[in-house]
């Protein structure tokens, strides 16, 4: 078992973001491949949480693999998950009306979900490019019909290849603020969320500790459901945030690869 020396609490498994944890654009973090081994190999269980939004759970667990790290689509878990699983338990027509990019869009079929021009959800994701006047004017008018809004998820940025991008969130709260309604969060840092993954593995979060770039969304997400947070300073880990942001990390780590050193 773990003992992190600053809590001296007993972890039994793991919660890892993905991006700016295992890997920035198409570079691997080093010794992060070593670090998961070493989990599996001392008996630690994780899951991966991560608020990709482009990439279909099966297209994630390909690119990964592209990486070198040997991981299943079912130790992955994305907000298109949790969207289905909200809009399949609504009792409602089971479709949406997709604002997102990639392949994304094969996880809600799979789901049982179509996508549609006319719907009562609206899921916004990181649609980069696809952002545009007309998809984000649809998004309104569906909004001011009366569809509810599903983010999944709200993240300012993240790091790309060539440096920080706009993600999610400033998109959402362009929609929350022209038609005055609150969106409902599907990705970190939702309790409901981190409960999917935990309850995947049968640990209860006090048990459980999260691993993220992002100060917010993991680490403070985690410890706010009761998990501990990890703070690692690769992706868009930015030092000038740390004492801005209220959120103080259980353990910071230069990298995932660090975390070795407290098995």
């Amino acid at each position: 078992m773990i003992c992190f020396r600053v809590t001296l609490l007993v972890m039994k498994a793991f919660l890892i973001d993905l991006d700016g944890v295992l890997y920035v654009g198409e570079t691997p973090i080093e010794g992060a491949r070593e670090c998961l081994k070493l989990l599996e190999k001392k008996g630690y269980d994780y899951r991966f949480v991560s608020n990709i939004t482009r990439r279909c759970r099966s297209s994630v667990a390909e690119r990964l693999k592209g990486l070198g790290y040997d991981v299943g689509p079912e130790r992955i878990f994305t907000p298109p998950l949790a969207a289905v699983e909200r809009i399949r338990s609504s009792g409602k027509e089971k479709n949406c009306f997709l604002l997102t990019t990639g392949d994304v869009h094969k996880d809600f079929l799979a789901g049982g979900v179509e996508p549609s021009e006319d719907s009562d959800y609206i899921v916004v994701g990181d649609a980069g490019d696809a952002f545009t006047y007309d998809r984000l004017n649809k998004a309104l008018r569906l909004a001011l019909d009366g569809a509810e809004i599903l983010a999944l998820e709200m993240n300012r940025y993240w790091m790309d290849s060539d440096g920080m991008v706009l993600s999610t969130g400033p998109f959402v709260a362009a929609l929350e603020y022209a038609t005055g309604k609150k969106a409902q969060l599907m990705g970190k840092p939702s309790p409901d969320f981190f409960d999917m993954a935990l309850k995947d593995m049968g640990v209860p979060a006090r048990d459980a500790a999260m691993i993220g770039d992002d100060i917010l969304g993991d680490v403070g997400g985690g410890q706010k459901v009761g998990m501990k947070g990890i703070l690692v300073k690769t992706g868009k880990y930015r030092e000038d945030q740390d004492s801005q942001l209220g959120v103080n990390p259980d353990l910071t780590l230069p990298s995932i690869a660090r975390l070795v050193d407290h098995l």
